[in-house]
């Protein structure tokens, strides 16, 4: 059986990610957490509208067990969310690597593959689906080929049926993401990026700012900003 399991935070990277998906196998069901952070309702909220638009079954898993084991800025609110600008971005051992610290949630990565394997194994579906991509590559190692490959040869021995995880922009930057995800109508307009919940994206947190710049490089409008 192919299909696929999808982890949608609703972020840029794995909009994309659900869309190629579902076009190559299908998708079965598609995963959003709730671990305390900021952006949660707005993410929740985003993948949910996601999910009808294409009629792909959601579940939000509640992990509040590691919003009490971590210090992130992402759950903590008495820390303040980076604001790096956009030269700071690819400042790979500089400020660029002091944000991806400030944000660093525990082991998330492996913790949420782990819960989606449950699924697959269950469902007997063959495909984890991630947005990783190879910017956030560059200062988040779990977002690499070498983190896919080390943690499928984990799933091999605990999935009955060898689930495999498959990250189909890992080698895109930004930019590259979104000029796919506009050649195969990924939902960009219904996409959440911002670290925080709101009316509308904060701007300055370091994924609204990537995001940005990500679309002026692209030479496109953001959908998810036209007014509707």
């Amino acid at each position: 059986m192919m299909g696929s399991i999808v982890l949608l935070s609703s972020g840029l990277d794995s909009a994309v990610a659900f869309k190629m998906a579902l076009d190559a196998f299908g998708v079965d069901l598609a995963l959003t957490f709730d671990y305390g952070q900021r952006a949660a309702d707005m993410e929740i909220e985003s993948a949910k509208m996601i999910c009808e638009r294409f009629g792909v079954r959601h579940e939000v898993i509640e992990a509040p067990w590691l919003e009490d084991v971590t210090l992130t800025a992402l759950v903590n609110r008495g820390e303040s969310v980076p604001t790096p600008s956009e030269t700071e971005l690819d400042e790979i051992k500089g400020k660029a690597r002091e944000t991806a610290h400030a944000v660093w949630v525990p082991n998330r990565n492996g913790a949420f593959i782990n819960i989606a394997a449950c699924f697959a194994d269950a469902l007997k579906v063959d495909h984890i689906v991630c947005g990783f991509n190879a910017e956030e590559g560059a200062t988040f190692p779990d977002n690499t080929p070498a983190f896919v490959e080390a943690i499928n040869k984990s799933l091999y021995y605990s999935t009955e049926n060898h689930a495999k995880v498959i990250a189909p922009v890992i080698d895109m930057d930004k930019v590259e993401i979104i000029k796919k995800g506009m050649s195969i109508d990924a939902p960009l307009d219904l996409s959440w990026s911002c670290y925080v919940s709101g009316e509308k994206p904060c701007g300055k947190c370091e994924s609204c700012v990537r995001r940005a710049r990500a679309f002026k490089r692209a030479g496109v409008a953001d959908p998810s900003l036209v007014v509707k």
